[in-house]
């Protein structure tokens, strides 16, 4: 495994200042059960957070709502002083009652109350990147984005960014801050961010799918993307992953695990090359089954 490198993924300038290996870290899955406090195998949580570096992974994303603030501490327990190069990207907005639940809260007090937290939990000065959770459909909008530029501003965040938002969120935030990230679901058989896909790749905005491996009935056996898999020598999840980051080069897929043979396995998936034909019918396919669940 002293192979494996992140690098291969190839790089995006996050704002046009803030380069990082395309492979990405989700830090959900370091927390507990149900997102909700300590993660059942602390040493080894821990081990695969330090094993990122070695891997060449330079951006990680997490959440001040992952455990709540668990996946923080354990991020700057694991790597602070933090290695010269990596990127680590935190969200705010969504608050936690217990295992499974997420309440979004935009009020800019609370928002800003949580990115400076933030500041506390992963011991930086400035937070790299900070995405609004979820706009909260009880707070107006524009309040929500005047506070996210208000810590642009004040220097407590470097770059903001979105999720879960679709096209017209974007334009309008993008009149109030610079959108320089968007975090919605997208993998090969979920396509319901095409659109948002589409207009972040026409703008340079980096598009960051969570639950980017999923592939549902395409994973079972005698499916196009077994087939293409096997031919490979590859797990079916990792040629998902080579398809999610050959669709467009402003994607960060950030597949998340708290185990590191997981991870290792995951970062092997960016030396898949598929072929343009390979591509093409996983594309299809992808598209068939979204348009089947829809």
């Amino acid at each position: 495994m002293a192979d494996l490198d992140a690098s291969v993924s190839g790089s995006f300038s996050i704002g046009g200042d803030l380069p990082v290996h395309r492979l990405g870290f989700g830090a959900m899955r370091i927390t507990g059960s149900g997102i909700w406090g300590e993660p059942a195998d602390r040493p080894e949580a821990l081990r695969t957070l330090r094993r990122l570096p070695e891997l060449g992974v330079t951006f990680i994303d997490t959440a001040d709502s992952y455990g709540p603030d668990v996946s923080e501490w354990l991020i700057a327990e694991a790597l602070h002083p933090y290695p010269a190069g990596l990127v680590i990207a935190t969200k705010g907005g969504l608050t936690r009652l217990g295992p499974n639940v997420w309440l979004p809260v935009g009020r800019p007090e609370y928002l800003r109350q949580q990115a400076l937290k933030s500041l506390r939990n992963l011991r930086v000065e400035r937070i790299d990147l900070w995405q609004l959770h979820r706009i909260d459909s009880k707070v107006p909008r524009d309040e929500q984005f005047a506070a996210i530029k208000a810590l642009l501003d004040d220097g407590v965040i470097r770059h903001a960014g979105l999720s879960e938002v679709g096209v017209e969120d974007i334009k309008a935030a993008s009149k109030v801050f610079p959108v320089v990230t968007v975090q919605n679901r997208y993998n090969l058989v979920d396509r319901t961010s095409e659109a948002v896909l589409d207009y972040c790749t026409d703008n340079n905005i980096g598009f960051i799918p969570w639950y980017p491996l999923a592939a549902g009935d395409l994973a079972k056996p005698g499916s196009v993307l077994d087939e293409i898999a096997q031919a490979h020598g590859a797990a079916p999840s990792q040629v998902a992953l080579a398809w999610v980051l050959r669709r467009s080069p402003v994607m960060l897929p950030i597949p998340g695990t708290s185990k590191v043979a997981h991870l290792e396995e995951n970062v092997a998936g960016v030396g898949i090359t598929l072929s343009d034909d390979e591509f093409k019918r996983l594309d299809t396919a992808g598209k068939t089954t979204f348009a089947r669940a829809a």
